[in-house]
């Protein structure tokens, strides 16, 4: 077992082959400029889409235990390889799809998630199955009650495939292991929703929940080639999640298309009462949404700063993708966003108050370094008397100016009706770059490309916008590259159907990692 200690911005941040022959510049404007992929035969099930499988469930052509058998045959051969899982839910799996199958047979059809293995971040409560945050401090906690989002989807028919290792509290190290890139056993595939990726990437599952406090779902979506979503502030409940930082935290789908997306989300979202974050909002049909006219939309492009230091590859991916959307939109233009800087610093101390008993009890527990960071957290606001209440006035006025920023962040959509951004600045770097910086972080010039900086994300997380990473091409050596489409609150259906054409036109998340059962497991460090 490894550390990694990360800076207090860093930390914040954080929670906050087969393909090198293709290029971005292979984008067109219709399917036809990419290699569309071939349906896949009844012996390749895992590798259908959520839409498909569901499709073929309810035409009684395929099983759940056909399903969940699939997975788990490529969980048992990938995931030593990946570390993508904490626990696999093998036999109760088996036993969810049996009922569900008897259950079809007898005429009843819970949902479109019927049958449906879907893994789950290991943050994410489940009633008499550990929940650990991926770390020792939980290494034995078992809840007795499902998070409202499992509740949900059970209630649709999805079966629980595992749980997915994470980042220590969305945070830190996992106890479990570092989670690797499928696409590149030797690359880091971002955090803190790695396993649930992962998983995704690798057909181990056929979607997956995550959190985003900073990017946890995006970052990791890009990384590995596939779609993540952060709905809107509030839309989906947070009621039974381990928090981070209650304030940034959002729960949202990871799946292969944006119609899967589309489909979970249709099940997670709804006013929980019980959940002080949740945000009423009337029904809608994302699914529906998918198919809604986009030619009229207006485009943003917030260069500054969001295209600073970006690597080569992905600023022509990225750049080719904008013109494809330019193609099929009314117009692009320049935007701006609103700086969130102020409200980094404010929002740890929100992260410490989660912690401060466990933190007080069980410190060994941790991994170093959240240990360093949790430390360092309640030694600064500690560090001089009376110095802990003038902190509280800080973060309290800190908040009130993100509430009103969150009720105006609409009006900056005036003259565009969504952005697009890449989602981050850099390919996926080599999992033992990012080791060395985290054992040993040094400082950096600020206006230099540095481990703080590498993704988009975390304005959304303060702005409380929904926000997709699709697919947008890959680098030269075939590591992928993800953009990202935003917009103002609850427009989940107008970015997911913007995200859906360029999909239909660029067909990257038809493209898989390279994985063999006899891809060799690199070293983590050399």
């Amino acid at each position: 077992m490894y550390s990694k200690p990360i800076s207090r911005r860093e930390f914040t941040r954080s929670f906050a082959g087969a393909v090198a022959a293709v290029s971005c510049g292979g984008v067109q404007a219709s399917p036809q400029g990419a290699s569309a992929r071939s349906k896949p035969a009844l012996t390749d099930i895992a590798d259908l889409t959520i839409t498909e499988a569901s499709a073929r469930i309810r035409a009684s052509t395929l099983t759940a235990t056909a399903l969940v058998k699939a997975c788990l045959e490529r969980i048992e051969i990938y995931n030593p390889k990946l570390d993508a899982f904490i626990t696999v839910l093998g036999d109760e799996a088996i036993r969810q799809a049996a009922q569900l199958d008897s259950e079809q047979k007898a005429g009843r059809v819970r949902g479109p998630l019927h049958g449906i293995p879907i893994a789950l971040k290991d943050n994410i409560d489940t009633a008499g199955t550990r929940t650990t945050a991926a770390s020792q401090v939980y290494d034995d906690r078992v809840p007795t009650e499902d998070a409202e989002v499992v509740r949900r989807l059970k209630a649709s028919g999805a079966v629980l495939i595992g749980k997915a290792n994470l980042d220590e509290f969305a945070a830190g190290v996992s106890y479990f292991g570092s989670v690797r890139n499928p696409w590149r056993l030797d690359r880091d595939p971002s955090g803190s929703s790695s396993g649930s990726a992962a998983a995704v990437a690798a057909a181990l599952a056929f979607g997956a929940l995550g959190t985003d406090t900073g990017g946890s779902v995006r970052a990791p979506a890009a990384c590995c080639g596939v779609v993540g979503l952060k709905p809107t502030y509030g839309l989906v409940p947070l009621r039974g999640i381990v928090p981070l930082a209650l304030t940034l935290d959002h729960c949202g789908p990871i799946a292969r298309t944006t119609a899967d997306c589309a489909l979970l989300l249709n099940e997670l979202a709804g006013y929980d009462k019980l959940d002080i974050t949740s945000i009423e909002h009337s029904r809608e049909d994302y699914v529906a949404a998918l198919n809604q006219p986009i030619s009229q939309l207006r485009v943003g492009v917030p260069r500054a700063p969001f295209f600073d230091h970006l690597d080569a590859d992905t600023a022509k991916c990225v750049d080719t993708a904008i013109d494809v959307l330019a193609a099929i939109t009314k117009e692009t233009r320049a935007a701006m966003l609103p700086s969130t800087a102020e409200y980094i610093t404010p929002m740890m101390d929100e992260v410490y108050a989660y912690h401060e008993e466990l933190f007080a009890n069980r410190e060994d527990r941790y991994m170093l370094s959240l240990r360093r960071n949790l430390r360092g957290i309640r030694d600064d606001l500690n560090s001089k008397e009376g110095a802990c209440s003038t902190k509280i006035s800080s973060y309290i006025r800190r908040r009130w100016d993100l509430l009103l920023l969150r009720r105006t962040v609409d009006d900056m959509f005036s003259d565009f009706d969504v952005v697009v951004l890449p989602t981050r600045r850099t390919v996926p770097k080599k999992l033992s770059e990012v080791l060395e910086y985290r054992d040993d972080p040094k400082p950096r010039n600020p206006d230099e490309l540095t481990w703080d900086n590498w993704d988009n994300c975390e304005a959304f997380n303060f702005l409380g916008l929904p926000a997709i990473s699709i697919p947008c091409g890959f680098s030269r050596e075939g590591l992928p590259v993800g953009l990202m489409i935003a917009g103002p609150r609850f427009s989940e259906g107008r970015i997911l159907a913007l995200a859906h054409a360029y999909e239909l036109r660029s067909r990257w998340n038809d493209q898989r990692p390279p994985l063999k059962p006899d891809t060799p497991v690199p070293p983590v460090r050399s």
